[in-house]
């Protein structure tokens, strides 16, 4: 077999390196990255977040996919991770006993939106990078891969994704070719033996980043028999369309609708009426649309109503630039009440933006949630200015910083959602 390995090694991990010499040219193995974006306990802890839906119905949350010896799993049947497990450790020893050693893969997508630490963490990592190629349109991706599986389940493919992948535990292969090494019209290969001697590889274990561009195609091997983890970034560079911004703008997309949950709710209404209507004639149309069609057009034409499509076009940019490229964000936590005496601190990685929202106030977002509020721009300047100190201020200094009043408890409304959005922290 001649397929050689990956020519591009770089020692150490820095984004300078990344951008002028490798970004989307060519993949690269960093041997060392440090500070480390994903911790394996973390990285556990949202696989299990994100598995939960198959606990509360039983069946296999649409995020998920579980094979067996390259057999699609249609239910979990206690073959996701879950809280009792631990860690991948104990899960890998779990599974192996109740697999009898067969070869499986569990994939996870829309990883970090199920655990708010890595997340953060993950943002930070990423900041550097959208400061010199810019933020992403339409939000980067995040992947689990674990498991023993001999290659991953997709075979051989081509995504609009470039592509970082962290090894977390244990050794993953990946294989690559600059372009589409058959002739079949076809768009993946899970057979795609006869092909490797034209691939270049690369093994990459725990600690270690490889990096991709979007062009390339590949697959991820097993490098031996033991369990491997790893988590995909990937950012859109290929293939974008109107069509995902079009889709953002109308319906918003939660962690909840990833597990199976959740609604569309800012699409417009689907009536549930008839989608045909009888014509005059065989070969005619009728007069009229069907009045199912003419309520979704009216519908449509009432969402973009100048005033009403502004304000969303603001909530989705504020949204945008909050969320730091990974979207959707994490949910919110329950709003706690605020005394005077409580003390504050700004979160050092969080940004919150502000936009006018009409005459009445204004729309403030922080980590990709938003909310109204009375207060004007100036009073909003002078409480970030205040949080962004180094000791934590208590809540009643910065009531003083707005009028009293109605405004000051305006201010106490919005400083427990702004926790609750985890832009600010409360000191013990």
């Amino acid at each position: 077999m001649s397929e050689e390995p990956i020519p591009a090694v770089e020692a150490e991990f820095s984004w300078d390196t990344l951008v002028e010499r490798y970004w989307d040219g060519r993949p690269v193995l960093f041997r060392s990255v440090t500070p480390a974006p994903f911790e394996a306990s973390e990285v556990f802890r949202a696989a299990v977040a994100g598995s939960r839906g198959a606990h509360e119905d039983g069946r296999m949350p649409p995020n998920v996919q579980f094979t067996v010896e390259h057999v699609q799993r249609d239910a979990p049947d206690g073959a996701l991770p879950t809280d009792e497990d631990g860690s991948f450790d104990a899960y890998d020893a779990r599974l192996a006993a109740r697999l009898d050693g067969r070869r499986h893969a569990l994939v996870v997508n829309g990883f970090h939106a199920f655990d708010p630490a890595l997340w953060s963490r993950e943002r930070a990592f990423f900041d550097p990078l959208w400061r010199a190629v810019g933020l992403p349109l339409t939000g980067a991706i995040t992947t689990l891969f674990h498991g023993t599986y001999e290659h991953s389940p997709v075979g051989v493919h081509k995504d609009r994704f470039a592509t970082f992948m962290f090894g977390l535990r244990g050794r993953k292969r990946m294989r690559f070719w600059p372009r589409r090494p058959w002739d079949e019209a076809v768009s993946t290969k899970t057979d795609y033996a006869r092909h490797t001697a034209a691939s270049v590889y690369a093994d990459v274990g725990p600690g270690e980043l490889l990096y991709w561009p979007a062009d390339y195609y590949h697959v991820g091997e097993s490098a031996d028999a033991a369990p491997a983890t790893s988590v995909n970034v990937g950012v859109p560079r290929d293939e974008h369309h109107a069509g995902y911004e079009l889709e953002d703008l109308l319906a918003d997309l939660d962690p909840a609708r990833l597990a199976g949950h959740g609604d569309l709710d800012t699409l417009p209404a689907t009536p549930d009426t008839a989608l045909t209507a009888r014509g005059p004639g065989r070969e005619l149309l009728a007069p009229a649309l069907p009045k199912a069609l003419t309520t979704a057009v009216h519908a449509l034409y009432e969402f973009a109503e100048p005033v009403a499509m502004g304000r969303r076009v603001t909530v989705v940019s504020l949204r945008r630039w909050t969320a730091g490229g990974f979207e959707p964000v994490p949910p919110a936590a329950p709003p706690r009440a605020l005394m005077d005496t409580d003390r504050l601190r700004g979160d050092r990685h969080t940004r919150i933006r502000w936009a006018p929202d009409g005459p009445a106030g204004t729309v403030c977002a922080a980590n990709g949630h938003e909310t109204h509020t009375s207060l004007g721009h100036h009073e909003l300047r002078r409480l970030t200015d205040a949080l962004s100190g180094r000791d934590p201020v208590p809540v009643g200094d910065l009531l003083t910083t707005v009028a009293p009043g109605a405004r000051r408890e305006d201010l106490r409304t919005l400083l427990e959602v702004l926790e609750s959005f985890r832009a600010v922290h409360r000191e013990p």
